[in-house]
Order: C-alpha cells, then sequence, then structure tokens
C-alpha cells in the first residue's frame, strides 16, 4: 500500500486529453471512449476525478487545441489542474487536491503516453502513491520522424514495464479497463 500516511483512497487522473494532444494519436476514438467509461465509473463509485491540462506554446490557454475533447466533460465539482511540465505535480496544486481526497492510490488515464503520462506515473510512484494504468486508456501521437517508436509500441512498452516497477510499501499495476473496479480499488 501506499506510504503515505492516512490516504486509504482512490482517485482518477485524467492528463490531458485535450484536442491538440489527441487530434493525431493512435486509437483515439477507442481510448476517448475507454476514458469516459471510467470517468463515469468513477461518478458511481463517488471516486475523486481531477481533471489535468497542459499549456504551452502549442496548447494556447482558451484556443480550441487547449480545450479537452468534446467527448469528455468534466462536472463544476471536479477539479481542473493546469499545469506547464510534464510530471502533473510539478509547479500544481495536485498534491494539495489528492491529500484533501485522502487518496493514495492514482489511476491514471490520457496522452502523451510517452510524455506527460509517463511522467506523471513515474512523479507519483516516487511521491510515495501506489499507481494503476490504465492499459487502454492512454495514448500517444506518432513521433517516428524524430526517432521514437511507433506509437503502438510506445503504449505496449509502457504497459510492459510499468507492472514491474517496484518500490518500498508503493504497488504499479497494468489494468485494462474493464478489469478496473473502482469499488474494491
Amino acid at each position: 500500500m501506499t506510504t503515505l500516511p492516512n490516504r486509504p483512497n482512490t482517485a482518477l487522473l485524467v492528463v490531458d486529453v485535450q484536442n491538440g494532444v489527441v487530434d493525431e494519436a493512435h486509437r483515439r476514438d477507442e481510448v476517448v471512449a475507454n476514458i469516459s467509461t471510467l470517468v463515469d465509473r468513477a461518478r458511481i463509485a463517488d471516486i475523486p476525478i481531477i481533471w489535468i491540462q497542459h499549456r504551452s506554446e502549442d496548447l494556447v490557454e482558451g484556443t480550441d487545441p487547449w480545450r479537452y475533447v468534446p467527448e469528455l466533460t468534466r462536472a463544476d465539482s471536479e477539479p481542473l489542474v493546469h499545469k506547464r511540465y510534464g510530471d502533473s505535480f510539478e509547479d500544481t496544486e495536485l498534491e494539495v487536491l489528492l491529500a484533501a481526497a485522502n487518496a493514495g492510490h492514482l489511476v491514471v488515464t490520457g496522452a502523451d503516453t510517452d510524455a506527460c503520462v509517463r511522467s506523471t506515473i513515474h512523479g507519483a510512484f516516487v511521491r510515495g502513491y501506489d499507481v494503476t494504468l490504465v492499459a487502454d486508456a492512454h495514448t500517444t501521437s506518432d513521433k517516428t520522424r524524430w526517432g521514437a517508436p511507433k506509437p503502438e509500441d510506445v503504449i505496449a512498452h509502457t504497459n510492459l514495464y510499468w507492472q514491474f516497477q517496484q518500490a518500498p510499501g508503493r504497488t504499479a499495476t497494468v489494468r485494462p479497463t474493464g478489469e478496473l473496479d473502482f469499488k474494491s480499488a
């Protein structure tokens, strides 16, 4: 279990599922549908959902690329964390929100697998959180022209290595959407 004291709860993180991030992402529609399913399940189970939104030169606040995809709708009661770095914890209020929710276990979804998702799962893990990566609810775009592996290989590799992460008092797991049950999380 988490190394964070008095943190028995789970929270769902939805990382950067913005128009300009996922517009050309691998299996975009399937991944967004899986995230939508998880959001619905989390709401039914009364699991906190925290939405993460990146801004940069390419994702200018208020523009269409910066906005979340229309298939996903954040409830007014669900926090939105604005970030500028890959790790969703860096220079944001994410840790404060998770502490207020007594969350020590994070279920992570979103984009890009090889950037903000990976930075966030590692950032959470080193900060003492148990982290479940949802195998079919994260994606990335094709960056092969810059020497990266194909998107499907990036996703598969991340799912493979994450399940073997180890640290004292913490767990790293990978589960597909269909096997994730917030009631027992």
